[in-house]
């Protein structure tokens, strides 16, 4: 007879934020076989909890009760903040991450606002330069919108990725749209190509259950189009390509001045196939 599970009537217990379920099972007298079944049987998560794993600790409680073939079980669900960040099963995704942006020198501004010249006078019109100098253009450090993101995945020691692919994608550049997402709160991102770029991989030893944690360090910058260079649009420059602008002696009301005449967009990153990471 197939081994089975059944939570018990009087099975839920709840403490604070937790939620403990017990369960019976019976049909086995292996222990390894009672904790299968019981796996299969309590969901991963209940009333917005997860069912909570640690790597070397089992991620629910087998006792014998009645001799062979019967066990008492035990589940016990947290919160996702009380989740051990090490705990996740095999096949759990988690996303963590900021949009603390990155720092970019420019010279050229989106608009210029204002010029303002004494009286009588009237102020050169540099097209948007920032810092015009009479033999340079200065420019400006701003932040610019970058996301950084650790992507982590229990990968079994059956299902490993590639470590060459690994290298060979480091610090490289999505060639295709590319989406991660959250296995336990479902958050999730989706790249355009050229948006995302590996920046490294790391990974630890083998778990005690079998599994291999990866964590993919992730930088996404967006996709911009139709940008104004002074007098000039440029169509398209996605996330990671350069931008940079060529500057000359232009006229203003018969003053010499520094006014973009040309736009540039470079390839810095080489493109990837991200379906590669495993993620």
């Amino acid at each position: 007879m197939a081994a089975t599970a059944s939570e018990l009537v009087d099975s839920r217990e709840y403490s604070g934020s937790e939620v403990i379920l017990h369960y019976s099972v019976r049909g086995t007298s292996s222990e390894t076989e009672a904790r299968s079944t019981l796996l299969a049987a309590a969901p991963p998560t209940f009333n917005g909890r997860f069912r909570e794993t640690y790597p070397g600790i089992k991620p629910v409680w087998v006792d014998t009760v009645g001799g062979d073939g019967e066990w008492d079980c035990t589940v016990r669900y947290v919160m996702p903040a009380a989740l051990d960040p090490t705990s996740s099963e095999i096949g759990t995704v988690t996303i963590e991450g900021d949009t603390g942006g990155g720092t970019q020198h420019i010279t050229q501004s989106i608009a210029n606002i204002s010029k303002t010249a004494p009286p009588g006078k009237d102020a050169p019109d540099f097209k948007g330069a920032i810092g015009v100098t009479h033999d340079n253009i200065e420019g400006v450090d701003i932040i610019v919108p970058t996301f950084h993101l650790t992507v982590t995945k229990v990968f079994a020691t059956g299902s490993l990725p590639n470590l060459g692919t690994l290298f060979g994608l480091t610090g490289k550049v999505n060639n295709a749209n590319f989406t991660v997402t959250d296995t336990r709160s479902g958050l999730s991102i989706t790249f355009a190509a050229g948006e995302c770029l590996l920046e490294g991989v790391s990974f630890g030893t083998q778990r005690s259950d079998g599994g291999i944690a990866f964590s993919y360090r992730l930088a996404g910058s967006p996709n911009r189009a139709n940008i104004a260079i002074g007098d000039i649009t440029v169509p398209v420059k996605k996330g990671w390509e350069y931008l940079w602008g060529r500057y000359a002696d232009g006229d203003d009301a018969q003053r010499v001045v520094k006014v973009p005449v040309a736009a540039y967009v470079e390839k810095v990153y080489e493109l990837g196939d991200f379906a590669g990471l495993g993620i």
